[in-house]
This record gives structure tokens, sequence and C-alpha cells, in this order.
């Protein structure tokens, strides 16, 4: 497989994170991944945020899952743009998507959109957290996940193949040549994030990765001619 350019949050370095502005922007650029976070409102929406609180990322202030979508879409989400919810985002661009989850719930909602839409081959499920992969696993037979991992050791790969994880999400700065060996023998796919310079570039090319996320759209065209 082609070394994979992933969109974090959309082009988050050059628009506002996750929203439609933004993933239109890393489609544009020709990422060749999108990816997004989703959690539920109050009345059981996948909206797509990345914190569970509005306030850094919108003129708002309080948790998602205390708002309904009504009360989500009075924000700005940056640059006039309002919070997404995931269908919407699913009819805004067509690139391949990572949708982060952050817990069972979300995982459950997520499920039953993957199975309505038939979205097994566009859409690979991240987490950070061990059951909420479980889960989707259990719910949609063929979906593509990946364990999220920031502070972690060679111990990442154990937890992935448990859950039934086929790639591995993580943190570069914590990156080792010996979890990478581990990752491989176990069949494991590695993407590294956040890669956003040079530097961090030619670490993932060396290690080897199949991807990085990135949140700037110019990695994409350096990225090619760096070994």
């Amino acid at each position: 497989m082609n070394f994979l350019t992933i969109g974090h949050r959309g082009v988050m370095g050059v628009e506002p994170e996750n929203t439609l502005r933004s993933f239109v922007a890393a489609q544009a650029a020709g990422l060749d991944v999108i990816e997004l976070d989703l959690h539920l409102s109050k009345d059981g929406t996948l909206v797509v945020m990345h914190d569970a609180d509005v306030g850094r990322t919108t003129d708002g202030t309080g948790l998602i899952a205390e708002k309904t979508l009504a009360e989500l879409r009075e924000l700005d989400a940056g640059k006039g743009e309002r919070v997404p919810v995931f269908e919407e985002v699913l009819d805004a661009v067509r690139a391949p998507l990572q949708a982060e989850i952050k817990d069972v719930a979300a995982a459950r909602a997520l499920a039953d959109v993957l199975r309505a839409r038939d979205l097994v081959g566009r859409v690979e499920v991240l987490s950070f957290h061990d059951e909420a992969i479980a889960e989707v696993t259990r719910l949609v037979p063929g979906v593509r996940t990946a364990l999220v991992a920031s502070r972690y050791g060679p111990e990442v790969v154990r937890r992935a193949t448990a859950v039934g994880a086929t790639t591995l999400v993580l943190n570069i700065r914590r990156l080792t040549l010996e979890t990478v060996e581990h990752a491989r023998a176990a069949g494991l796919r590695i993407i590294g994030w956040v890669v956003n310079t040079q530097d961090d570039l030619r670490l993932v090319r060396a290690l080897q990765l199949d991807g990085a996320t990135t949140d700037y759209p110019d990695i994409k065209r350096t990225g090619r001619f760096t070994a």
C-alpha cells in the first residue's frame, strides 16, 4: 500500500478543525484520508468535535453531552462554520474517513450509521479506548479499526490485537523501532501522528510507517519525495 497522508480533523493547521470547511479543504488538497472526532449530543446525535467541552473550538461553553443538537448548531465553530453532524461530513466529501470515537455509547451510535449506509469500506473506526473498539467490532462485522495511543510501549501491540484492531495510530514522540517491529510481527499497520514538519516526516518514512496524520496539507506534496 502507498504511504497515506491523513488530514487531522480536516486540515486543522489552516482551517477551523472538525468543520465542513476543513474537510472540504483536506479533500481539495488531495489528502488520502480525512480524520474526524465524534461525540454524542444530549439528544443522541453524532456531532463532530474533538473535545467533550465546546469551549476551545466554539464561541460557547459547556459539555456536548449536555446540549441538544439545536443548541450546538447555534455555536460558531470558526469562520462562521457550524458544528457538523457525522452524516453531513459523509455527504460533503468523498474521501475515506477515520472516525475517532470516545466511548462505547458513541461506538453504538456510529455502528448504526455504518450499517445503515453500508460504510464498512469507507470508514475506519479509531479510539484510544479498547472497549469502544471491541464494541464496534462486535456490532459491525468486517469494520476496520485502529487503536490510538499517546503514552505507550510495546504492549500497545498486544492491546490492539486483543480487540481485533488492524492498525495502530501512534504518537511519534514516543515511537521506537522496538514497537514498530512488534507491530509488524503482529501484522499491524502503523500510522504516525502528528506529522507537521520535515523532520517528523523523515522519521516516519525512516521507520517505514504506513502513513502520517498531519495538520497541514503540504505534507501530501513533500511526502512523495521524502525517504
